[in-house]
């Protein structure tokens, strides 16, 4: 089999997508759109990076990509990801003061952007570090390969701050680059999950938030603080371990975002124990509070789903050593818990694009967004396993991925 995969530094690559080639064109067995629809036997045209035309493919056309036996769809989205979060050369979760320099925690972030990006994932929402905004630069720049990234820099989780310091805080992050407001309104799982935040602080930096154009996702685990956040007029919820089927209804009815974890986030925890126990509170008690919180977790993703008009989008907590592996929690959200293939894949492409504001650039197969189409053997909207093995990876008209080229040419 031929793989096929660019890497940054290419003269080709560095020059603009339109004096490369002005029109691309490929044909698939079937196409998925993100919103629901399949059309047969379709010839996608772009140009300049975005989709100017779908039609059905015409015998004897000629294509630049013959995907004759592939399913392609948009490019799957993950609303809540973490790829600054690695290893460090002793297998350890990277934290302080452990003797990494700056280039090797540099290139084991770029490595877990490329490793995303090959999965089919084109764009992440980051919540958040730091180093996203130089990572989010250098992809965009195409120094670098990796998702399309959304960022919140630091996440605001101070208790102590008065209602104005904490919009001082949120004025600081926009003023620092951040694309939206990361806000943690409950303990870690691992330290029970209880409400950290007061109801007037969420008030005040969803508020804040507000005046300053900027979405807010907050973390939080109880009913208690799902609640708060909810009548604070955040946008968004994740986790939600321990919510109840009257907080989602709450949910619902405000037009909150939900984004529950499946399984990824607690078993790639669990899987790799040695590298992150004895860190903060990577403890004995936390791992099994962690082991304990998979079923509940599940739980939580059938009720939402058996709560009418929740907005349910799709985010993983991937961390350190999940990264690449982003689809296995859309696979548990069909397999544990009960979400239908087709729904899963729209929640995680153009429900997650509207929740991150980007519905009119990313998350569908449509004329005028850009160009993000991944493919695989199979259909995943019939067997979501597919997930796992992506053949074709397009970001923005940039090919990126091609493994066993059949006509065409790479």
């Amino acid at each position: 089999m031929k793989i096929f995969s660019l890497f940054a530094g290419a003269g080709l690559l560095a020059a603009p997508l339109a004096a490369q080639d002005p029109a691309i064109t490929l044909k698939a067995a079937r196409l998925l759109d993100g919103r629901g629809s399949v059309i047969q036997n379709p010839l996608v045209t772009i140009e300049g990076g975005r989709i100017v035309r779908i039609e059905r493919a015409r015998p004897g056309a000629l294509v630049t990509y013959d995907l004759s036996g592939m399913t392609v769809m948009p490019g799957l989205i993950d609303a809540h990801a973490h790829i600054a979060w690695h290893f460090n050369a002793q297998g350890r979760l990277h934290s302080g003061n452990d003797g990494e320099t700056p280039t090797q925690g540099m290139l084991a972030i770029a490595g877990n952007a490329h490793a995303t990006l090959m999965a089919g994932f084109t764009t992440t929402q980051e919540l958040g570090s730091p180093e996203d905004r130089d990572l989010r630069a250098a992809i965009a720049a195409r120094g670098i390969l990796g998702p399309r990234i959304v960022t919140s820099l630091d996440p605001i989780s101070d208790a102590r701050a008065t209602p104005e310091q904490l919009r001082q805080l949120v004025r600081d992050r926009k003023a620092a680059g951040a694309d939206l407001i990361k806000i943690f309104a409950s303990r870690s799982i691992r330290d029970g999950g209880a409400q950290t935040l007061a109801d007037s602080q969420l008030v005040a930096l969803c508020d804040e938030a507000k005046v300053q154009e900027l979405r807010t996702v907050v973390h939080a685990h109880s009913a208690e603080s799902m609640r708060a956040v909810a009548l604070a007029g955040c946008n968004q919820i994740e986790h939600g371990v321990f919510a109840t089927a009257e907080v989602l209804r709450l949910l619902a009815e405000r037009g909150t975002w939900y984004g529950p974890q499946c399984a990824l986030v607690f078993r790639n925890y669990l899987d790799n124990r040695p590298k992150f126990e004895g860190i903060g509170n990577y403890n004995e008690a936390g791992f099994a509070s962690m082991e304990k919180a998979i079923p509940l977790a599940r739980a939580a993703v059938r009720l939402a789903l058996a709560t009418p008009g929740l907005k349910l989008v799709f985010g993983t907590d991937a961390v350190a050593g999940a990264h690449g592996r982003n689809a296995e929690d859309l696979v548990c959200r069909v397999q544990e818990g009960g979400q239908q293939p087709m729904d899963a894949l729209i929640s995680a492409t153009s429900r997650n694009a509207e929740a991150l504001g980007l519905g009119g650039e990313i998350g569908a197969l449509a004329v005028g967004l850009q160009a993000d189409i991944i493919g695989f053997d199979g259909d995943p909207s019939t067997d979501i396993t597919v997930l796992r093995r992506p053949r074709f990876v397009m970001k923005g008209g940039r090919l990126v991925r091609y493994d066993g080229a059949v006509g065409g040419r790479p």
